[in-house]
């Protein structure tokens, strides 16, 4: 008789769906006025985040349910068909610009944003590579260069977007599978140096950038400009204090705070659920990264383990760089809370990444 394989992880499943039940809340709470505003309809981004988590959680389904050691044939093809997509946005009539940044592909008010595509196509592909030859990667020319080549492509592609805080979480990402991999440390400091020196060259070439970093420094010094969203941010989180001032009764999202729903729905959700409701959320995640990176330690193979520690550091990084843009800890990169914030494909996509870290904890030690 054929043995039933382990149920995925259960902590990780529980953590995973409380996240996306406080996400629809929090979505249909912080956009309501936005929505009625534009739309007409208090309800029309809750709706179609529903409609976005059903698919997401359709899609985490599947991957949940398909052996993961599939994804190792087809990581090439996908990488390809990401890089595909990713040119073709930054075709004039093709590419959808919104936002101020051509990052789309779609139809009105339905697109998918092939950035998103490439985080999960990079992870695949690199956990994939490099568990082929796993003592290869302390080469510096032929082991680490070709990866560390594919991802700044990838990078640049997304730059000419332009979309620094989708191509940041790549790269971070794609960096902790390369350390996990097992570089040198010598190589990864000596690119770490070379790495804030072309991040300061983007910063100083963009000059909304360079306002971006002069009003985290200050925000103060241009209220009404470049320090507008982390002012109205840290109104919206101070009164919040412990207990909040109750579901639905945010001051901040009465066109104080730009896009409430999106980047900056933790701020919206510590008004009004207070440092109780923030410290749950952030709770949901720490678990999250545990059992995931537990998962990712007791896989039997190399490509499981780089695979889950690329998932679990795709959430992770996009977890710290939100929170931190959100209470003025780090300059604004317009970066979405996974599971949390508004968006038909960044939701699409971490839910079925974490479906595949489900699969992986199905075989995990």
């Amino acid at each position: 008789m054929k043995q039933s394989r382990p149920a995925p992880d259960l902590w990780l499943l529980i953590c995973i769906m409380a996240l996306l039940a406080i996400g629809i809340i929090m979505v249909y709470s912080a956009g309501s006025v936005l929505a009625f505003h534009d739309y007409g309809d208090s309800f029309y981004f809750a709706k179609r985040q529903l409609l976005f988590a059903g698919l997401g959680l359709a899609a985490m389904f599947v991957t949940a349910n398909v052996d993961y050691r599939v994804w190792r044939k087809y990581a090439k093809p996908i990488l390809i068909a990401c890089f595909i997509m990713l040119i073709a946005v930054l075709i004039p009539g093709i590419g959808v610009v919104r936002g101020g940044a051509r990052s789309w592909l779609g139809i009105g008010s339905f697109g998918i944003q092939p950035s998103e595509f490439m985080k999960l196509g990079m992870i695949l592909f690199l956990a994939h590579w490099l568990s082929k030859d796993p003592g290869k990667i302390k080469t510096f020319t032929t082991g680490l260069l070709p990866p560390l080549g594919l991802m700044g492509l990838a990078f640049g592609i997304i730059m000419l977007q332009p979309d620094l805080g989708t191509g940041t979480v790549m790269m971070g990402a794609s960096m902790l599978i390369v350390f996990t991999a097992g570089a040198r440390m010598k190589h990864l400091m000596f690119l770490a140096l070379g790495g804030v020196a072309g991040f300061a060259a983007l910063i100083a070439a963009a000059p909304y950038r360079l306002k971006r970093i002069t009003a985290f420094l200050d925000p103060w010094s241009d209220p009404l400009g470049a320090g507008y969203q982390i002012i109205q941010s840290l109104y919206a989180i101070g009164p919040g204090g412990l207990a909040g001032l109750g579901l639905g009764m945010s001051r901040q999202k009465y066109s104080y705070v730009p896009e409430p729903q999106t980047d900056f729905i933790f701020s919206i959700l510590a008004e009004e659920l207070g440092f109780i409701g923030g410290l749950i959320v952030l709770l949901l995640f720490l678990v999250l990264v545990w059992r995931g990176m537990r998962v990712a330690m007791t896989v039997p193979d190399a490509f499981g383990s780089l695979l889950g520690v690329g998932i679990v550091g795709m959430v992770a990084v996009q977890v710290i760089i939100n929170i931190g843009v959100v209470i003025g800890l780090m300059p604004v990169t317009g970066i979405t809370l996974p599971l949390i914030s508004y968006g038909g494909s960044s939701l699409t996509l971490m839910l079925t990444a974490l479906g595949i870290l489900l699969n992986l904890s199905r075989y995990a030690r």
